[in-house]
């Protein structure tokens, strides 16, 4: 973890209530979630603000309420995150509270710091992320902790949802909670070149767990390979990697998948260059930072049409869609794109040209910032447009 983020708070954002000139420091908006540089979707959209200037145009502070660690030391980092904002909220240093919320035990912490926020009569913005929220709102949550949700989403200033189909669903479920679409950000690269591509390189990435679709590509990876003998699968990411390991050797995969563990900004640069398509077999998602990435890059992709996928992705027009489960299709998905070069070009410029349309960070972080400042705020003297 980079040592900027210190103490549940960035570096740097650890001044008194009294500014320079002894006068009362002017109040900034409050971002609060995973630290950047973790593991996690949150975590990987939160780093995409910090470097492209969403902090500093609105001098957002951003409080760190969870990372990795053991659960002592993940308490303490969340107990610690709440003094801090508990202070910035009774000196009065907060402008706007913004909370980045998965789910479970996220959605449990955000919404205490909301509350918190909503006792001083600070504005308040509750950011869903939470691929499993509707599974936890309708199916595992207490009828009490349902209606905490409901009161949360309600009560919050504004409701980021990452879909239109994520926001009717929290519209449905909380009516007159103030709901907006805003996707997930991502950086555009230069045109890649596709010479680096390894004939036949398949790219996983995300959390290896029957959630993501894991087992499933495996089995679809080993009807593949009595096609495509030379096809090699990469899957980089956390989760049960001895599991994966283990039915790895149970199918014979040993000699062509690569279970390459969490990869770092740089190694996921390289398996990117490297894969000529990228596979994600989702049974539920928000909007897959991995997904958005590899468009980005250009990759001709196969994934399933759930949560805000669907308006990301047009069969055949950005990438290729096959329901969740269905191995056979996920089989036949993935032998079309690599038997085809003309089909992944298209797929992957057509993946990319909708990045650039939707995705891209000048686009989204103009929305955030159209939020904010509908909120109140405004850009800071100096910064850049």
């Amino acid at each position: 973890m980079s040592d900027r983020y210190e103490s549940g708070v960035m570096a740097g954002e650890r001044e008194s209530s009294m500014d320079r000139s002894g006068s009362a420091a002017q109040p900034r908006p409050v971002m609060i979630g995973t630290a950047p540089g973790g593991k996690g979707g949150i975590a990987s959209v939160v780093a995409v603000y910090q470097q492209h200037g969403l902090f500093e145009r609105y001098g957002v502070r951003y409080v760190v309420s969870h990372r990795e660690g053991g659960a002592f030391s993940k308490v303490l980092n969340a107990a610690t995150a709440g003094a801090k904002l508990l202070w910035l909220l009774a000196t009065g240093q907060v402008a706007v509270v913004h909370a980045q919320v998965a789910s479970y035990g996220s959605f449990k912490r955000k919404a205490a710091y909301l509350a918190m926020a909503r006792a001083f009569s600070v504005p308040t913005v509750f950011h869903l992320h939470g691929a499993e929220f509707r599974k936890f709102t309708d199916e595992l949550a207490s009828p009490a902790l349902r209606r905490r949700i409901v009161t949360t989403l309600q009560r919050s200033t504004a409701v980021i949802a990452l879909s239109e189909s994520w926001a009717d669903y929290l519209r449905s479920i909380a009516p007159g909670a103030r709901v907006t679409a805003v996707a997930n950000p991502v950086y555009l690269p230069a045109q890649p070149a596709r010479d680096r591509e390894q004939a036949g390189r398949v790219l996983f990435l995300g959390r290896a767990d029957q959630r993501k679709g894991i087992f499933d590509l495996l089995e679809a990876f080993a009807a593949l390979r009595s096609r495509h003998p030379q096809a090699t699968l990469g899957i980089g990411g956390d989760g049960d990697l001895g599991k994966v390991r283990a039915r790895v050797a149970e199918l014979g995969l040993q000699g062509c998948v690569d279970v390459l563990g969490w990869l770092g900004s740089e190694a996921k640069q390289e398996q990117l260059a490297r894969a000529q398509v990228f596979v994600l077999p989702s049974y539920d998602e928000g909007l897959p930072m991995a997904m958005l990435e590899s468009m980005a890059h250009g990759k001709a992709i196969v994934v399933t049409p759930v949560g805000g996928i669907p308006e990301a992705v047009q069969h055949a027009a950005q990438g290729l869609l096959v329901p969740p489960g269905k191995v056979d299709q996920l089989a036949a998905a993935l032998e079309a794109l690599l038997s085809d070069a003309a089909l992944r070009e298209r797929l992957g410029d057509g993946a990319r040209q909708r990045v650039a349309e939707r995705f891209s960070t000048e686009h989204v972080l103009g929305q955030l910032g159209a939020l904010y400042e509908s909120l109140g705020l405004r850009p800071q003297p100096g910064s850049l447009a």
